[in-house]
């Protein structure tokens, strides 16, 4: 059964049909199988895409901007590992214009075209010594420390949502598949969301560990929320950048570092990537 447009958030619904219409003129019908949202320093994958058909953000109607360094803001589409996929080539985020909901019109959008699945990616903070920088996670579970939802608002009995494996078991089973296949393991971890764009203090880093938190991070979680809300099959990797505060005293926490170490985790996300989509069911 395809996607069941009362889904829609009744406030987005007409801006998110807009757009996936905008979509559709420029890549054309065929349905999208699966989505995947780069985080920071990841957008290199785009490179690999078949057929690519590229449209900036500002060019799809009511789509948010990204203003952040290391997001080109682009939605792609085409063929990769023998899937339709479509590429959020950046995101987003809470902290830049207050919106925990700011990624509903694309996620909306990715349903509209036809997916079901949908792939986070991020880079982040590691909380544990043995996740040392350029290490990928599979995320489990998440914290939200924030008070804050995407759903808040939500005049519909859609908004509540069961968070139980919102981290589908079965779409991490394939991530692990595709890492061993890879030559790598990819542990899985709880990530705790903080709103940024400062970064934590040592006393929070210290409260996420005791808490049981692995990764400490910006985004990812209104996206999970806002997918389980419109019945996408979540999965989500995390790429640690870098320690939490006060962890190691001889690192200085930026967003410079950040899309550094990035890169040099880049080919190992993309491996775990082509072999998780071919993997992928129908």
């Amino acid at each position: 059964m395809g996607f069941l447009p009362e889904l829609l958030h009744p406030r987005s619904a007409q801006a998110s049909r807009l757009a996936a219409e905008a979509v559709r003129a420029a890549a054309g019908v065929e349905p999208v199988e699966i989505g995947l949202v780069l985080g920071t320093g990841l957008g290199a994958l785009v490179e690999e895409v078949e057929d690519a058909v590229a449209t900036a953000y500002a060019a799809i109607p009511h789509f948010p901007a990204s203003g952040v360094t290391g997001h080109a803001g682009r939605l792609v589409v085409g063929r990769l590992a023998g899937r339709r996929v479509a590429l959020f080539q950046g995101r987003a985020h809470y902290y830049e214009q207050g919106d925990a909901a700011a990624m509903r019109v694309p996620l909306e959008t990715l349903a509209l075209l036809g997916a079901s699945t949908v792939l986070l990616t991020n880079s982040c903070g590691s909380l544990k010594p043995e996740i040392a920088p350029a290490s990928l996670v599979a995320l489990a579970d998440h914290i939200n420390w924030t008070g804050l939802n995407p759903l808040i608002g939500d005049p519909s009995d859609a908004r509540f949502v069961n968070m139980v494996d919102a981290y589908d078991p079965g779409l991490r089973a394939q991530l692990a598949r595709a890492a061993r296949a890879a030559g790598f393991d990819l542990p899985e971890g709880v990530y705790a969301w903080y709103s940024g764009p400062s970064f934590e203090t040592p006393a929070e880093i210290r409260a996420a560990r005791i808490m049981g938190a692995d990764l400490v991070g910006m985004s990812t979680v209104p996206e999970v929320i806002l997918a389980r809300r419109l019945g996408l099959r979540v999965a989500a990797v995390a790429m640690a950048t870098n320690y939490g505060a006060g962890m190691d005293e001889r690192e200085v926490i930026s967003h410079a570092q950040t899309k550094a170490v990035a890169l040099k985790g880049v080919a190992k996300m993309q491996a775990l990537i082509r072999g998780f989509l071919a993997e992928l069911a129908p």
